[in-house]
């Protein structure tokens, strides 16, 4: 068991299986993009460290950057998006690929690929670490999925309540007292 501020967690997801999936996924991104020079964009805070994982396992020519967008208070989405942070840089005819924590509701993600198919890219792909079926409001296509859970509050891996808990290697799961 393990406390993160006033909640208790267990392990859900070992970071051992956390490493092999992100293996498999880079592993495929290699294939699908090689010789296309994508960007890579990922989504702060919570997947900085899916991030920093897949991105150490490319070794395809490409780029990264990182986008901001929150949603979050305590442990439910609030279901407001605020603006898009970080576009930086023209996507115009480049291949996307955005790298996700968790994708839940589906709202921050909807919100993300409309605003980038303004820009016209090539292709937008999403890989998320994990996927909450059963929470899904809008439906989205998720090209590569690390897990799916159940529709339950998790922590770990760079995810977070309230800013803390990312710093644990596994997923977390939240325990009902």
């Amino acid at each position: 068991m393990v406390e993160v501020l006033d909640l208790k967690f267990k392990e859900l997801i070992s970071a051992e299986e956390i490493q092999a999936r992100v293996d498999d996924i880079s592993n495929q991104l290699n294939t699908k993009y090689e010789g296309k020079n994508p960007i890579f964009l990922g989504i702060l805070n919570g997947s900085f460290l899916f991030i920093a994982d897949i991105f150490k396992k490319l070794y395809i020519p490409c780029e990264v950057s990182f986008l901001k967008v929150n949603s979050y208070q305590n442990t439910s989405s609030t279901g407001k998006m605020k603006e898009l942070i970080g576009l930086n840089q023209s996507i115009e005819g480049r291949h996307i690929v955005i790298l996700e924590d968790i994708v839940d509701t589906g709202r921050t993600l909807d919100f993300i690929l409309k605003t980038l198919e303004i820009h016209k890219p090539a292709s937008i792909s999403v890989a998320t670490l994990l996927h909450k079926p059963e929470a899904t409001l809008i439906p989205i296509s998720l090209d590569y999925v690390g897990f799916e859970i159940q529709n339950q509050f998790v922590v770990g891996y760079g995810l977070d309540y309230n800013g803390f808990g990312r710093n644990s290697s596994s997923i977390l799961i939240k325990v009902d007292d």
